[in-house]
């Protein structure tokens, strides 16, 4: 578990799904739930539903769009926001998530959620999950039109906030958007160890990776 250097660190930028949220909800809901209505309401079988969304998945993979629930109600014809609902039960907070994000607005830290999130997506979470008050932001991708994968976001993000990037944490659970800040110049990353709480740990290439939110607080 890495040690933070707190007294270098103004502004924590976190990530939501995966990061705070456990990813099982949207890996099964994307994965599983999604091909089962989409076989079910195009009357096809499960293995041919799989055959006709893959390609989709890979070619929009990482573009504003993956994240948007209006593009892939087009693509699929398929209502995306009340599917959505049907496994809503799944959506939970990580371990200590809570606790993590309560001490840091304690000590002062200033918080914003960033995340890839449509607007629907978010506003469905935080329904069901009391994340809001501990932020003074909830920043959507879709708010900038691009992906937090590109480095148009973060000069979208630097315009909208005016953080300093080397004074800044940011936590999330996706190499690429990782790499990402990293380009742009965040000094401090961290990836997370196990996004989705049903499979093991994950291979966070050179970051190093959260998972105990307890530990990281010490120092605080």
């Amino acid at each position: 578990m890495p040690s933070l250097p707190w007294r270098d660190i103004d502004t924590v930028l976190l990530d939501m799904d995966g990061t705070l949220l456990d990813l099982h909800y949207d890996n099964h809901f994307w994965m599983e739930h999604l091909p089962e209505r989409y076989a079910q309401l195009h009357g096809i079988s499960r293995a041919m539903a799989e055959l006709e969304m893959q390609p989709l998945f890979e070619r929009n993979a990482g573009q504003l769009q993956w994240y948007c629930l209006d593009f892939w109600s087009t693509e699929l014809k398929l209502p995306v926001r009340e599917l959505k609902l049907e496994t809503a039960h799944l959506i939970a907070l990580r371990p200590d998530a809570d606790t993590f994000l309560a001490a840091i607005k304690q000590a002062g830290k200033r918080v914003i959620l960033i995340t890839n999130a449509h607007r629907d997506s978010l506003s469905l979470k935080l329904e069901r999950i009391e994340l809001a008050p501990y932020f003074e932001r909830l920043i959507s991708s879709h708010d900038y039109g691009f992906a937090k994968e590109h480095p148009q976001f973060w000069d979208a993000l630097q315009a909208d906030i005016g953080f300093d990037p080397k004074r800044s944490l940011f936590i999330d659970d996706t190499l690429p958007i990782l790499r990402s800040a990293r380009d742009f110049g965040v000094a401090h990353l961290l990836a997370v160890s196990q996004p989705d709480s049903r499979k093991g740990p994950k291979d966070t290439g050179e970051f190093e990776a959260v998972g105990d939110y307890r530990e990281l607080i010490q120092g605080l």
